[in-house]
């Protein structure tokens, strides 16, 4: 027997889903709040419902507005592919492109940005309700949202490199619990995903790249996770941050370049940053600020150059004093991360320094150990083909000599940290007086 809680939007009789799939989904869930309206049947009464959304190209043009639990959209496929390089090749070479555009079941976002600022408003889907209990397990699963174009910021940057256009891919703007982003694929949003106050969230397995931010979590939250994502923003955004959680689990990531930072953390306090896999062109890979009882352990961070010529100068604004791993905060652990600095010395800024790799901004009692770091002195070169540039400088070994860098800088408004095997003596800046010290044998010594 078919579920009446089972939709799919091409068979839906209100709406025509290729022209403005928004306001098919609207339709199918009013008619679920029409009929689920007993709070309590039989010991149930509001099951929730499936909306499917077959293969195929959906123009938004309707912003989607949830207010009910237990309601899982879903589709057939993530659909990403690269709209960045795709944007890069000249155009008469497109006809000899394979596709153009991103597939799977794909929403394509016609909502247009809203004069005021107002990036809720942007959103293809807007999630919220108020009142007891919580909104509770909301599912995304295995569609495409996709922002199709960027728009000129002033920058001179070509529009479609500039990472804005008001357009969010969903938005939650109320306490949450329970939610899902499962399998999906973000491209070419200015902010991809955006939730507020959520607990027990579950960020897994999706593809979140070419967008100005990433992953937002804001407000606040406890016990959720983000887990075995690939995840990529543009240069003035982030790929994932939180702010004011507790018990959240980063694990297992794969972060690309070009976000202003790969991780960053404000206010959070209790939780884990480890076993990612993290690469950036600029400084300020990892920040914690006002961040306390955190563990960030056994990550592998790259920092080299951009190697792309459509990117060549743009970087996040921080020079190499910074500190790959910027540490503000009390008592967190900082335990057995590969740091590999791949960078052409005459890069540097300032000119000369030698590059920080751990710094210990502010607080008392982090405990740094058994990091290593590999920092080598490397031409930098620059290719046309995104692709085969980014996978020759991954592959590269072969440097001309070692660079010197601080592999832990200990900050005066930073005391009474304990750092053990984190480098050598000579690169380690911190006061003994105030800091506990253990140094890296060196070859002879």
């Amino acid at each position: 027997m078919p579920s009446s809680n089972y939709y799919d939007v091409t068979t839906w009789p209100v709406g025509n889903p290729s022209k403005d799939v928004g306001e098919v989904i609207n339709s199918i869930i009013a008619d679920i709040k029409g009929r689920q309206t007993g709070v309590d049947v039989d010991n149930g009464g509001k099951p929730g419902a499936v909306i499917y959304i077959p293969p195929g190209d959906y123009h938004l043009r309707t912003q989607v507005v949830i207010d009910i639990s237990f309601l899982r959209i879903e589709g057939s496929g993530h659909g990403f592919t690269s709209s960045s390089i795709r944007f890069n090749v000249p155009e008469d070479e497109w006809p000899d492109l394979h596709e153009l555009w991103p597939g799977g079941s794909r929403i394509i976002v016609d909502i247009p940005p809203a004069g005021d600022g107002e990036e809720a408003k942007g959103a293809a889907f807007y999630v919220e309700r108020s009142g007891s209990p919580r909104i509770s397990s909301v599912e995304f699963s295995n569609f495409c949202i996709d922002g199709l174009h960027f728009t000129p910021d002033g920058s001179g940057m070509p529009a479609e490199n500039t990472y804005v256009n008001g357009k969010t891919g969903i938005y939650v703007a109320s306490a949450n619990d329970s939610f899902r982003v499962t399998g999906m694929g973000f491209v070419y949003l200015e902010n991809a995903l955006t939730i507020y106050n959520a607990d027990a969230l579950s960020i897994h397995d999706n593809f979140i790249a070419e967008s100005g931010s990433c992953i937002e979590l804001r407000g606040w939250g406890q016990a959720s996770k983000i887990t075995d994502n690939l995840v990529g923003a543009g240069p003035k955004g982030y790929s994932i941050y939180a702010e004011n959680h507790g018990g959240l689990l980063i694990t297992a990531n794969n972060v690309f370049p070009r976000g202003a930072s790969s991780v960053h953390l404000s206010g959070v306090t209790r939780s884990s940053v480890t076993n990612n896999r993290l690469h950036s062109f600029y400084p300020g890979m990892v920040v914690l600020a006002d961040s306390s009882e955190n563990l960030v352990a056994t990550n592998h961070f790259l920092r080299d150059h951009e190697p792309w010529t459509p990117f060549l100068g743009v970087d996040n604004g921080l020079d190499d004093l910074n500190g790959l791993l910027c540490v503000s905060g009390s008592n967190n652990s900082v335990i057995g991360n590969h740091f590999s600095q791949i960078i052409d010395s005459e890069s540097i800024r300032p000119a000369g320094a030698a590059p920080v790799v751990i710094r210990l901004m502010a607080g008392v009692g982090n405990f740094v150990s058994n990091n290593h770091a590999v920092a080598m002195d490397v031409r930098s070169t620059s290719s046309d083909s995104c692709f085969s540039a980014q996978v020759d400088a991954l592959l590269a070994t072969e440097a001309s000599q070692a660079l010197a860098v601080t592999a832990v800088k200990v900050d005066p408004a930073s005391a009474r940290n304990t750092i053990l095997d984190s480098g050598t003596d000579a690169e380690v800046i911190a006061d003994r007086a105030a800091n506990a010290l253990r140094a890296t044998p060196g070859i002879g010594s």
